[in-house]
């Protein structure tokens, strides 16, 4: 039972990475000063992905 829980919020972590990851790709179209955190959308959505297959 208690893993089940601890799986739920490595899901939740990864799920809100990768919204976190969305909403700051999409910004950089429109705020210039978004894309000085360009180096680090790879990182966020591989530890992301990661964080969401563990689930798996």
């Amino acid at each position: 039972m208690r893993r089940k829980s601890s799986l739920r919020i490595k899901n939740g972590m990864g799920m809100f990475i990768l919204a976190a990851w969305l909403i700051l790709s999409g910004l950089t179209t429109f705020v210039p000063a978004v894309r000085g955190f360009a180096e680090f959308f790879p990182l966020m959505a591989l530890a992301a992905g990661i964080l969401i297959l563990l689930d798996r």
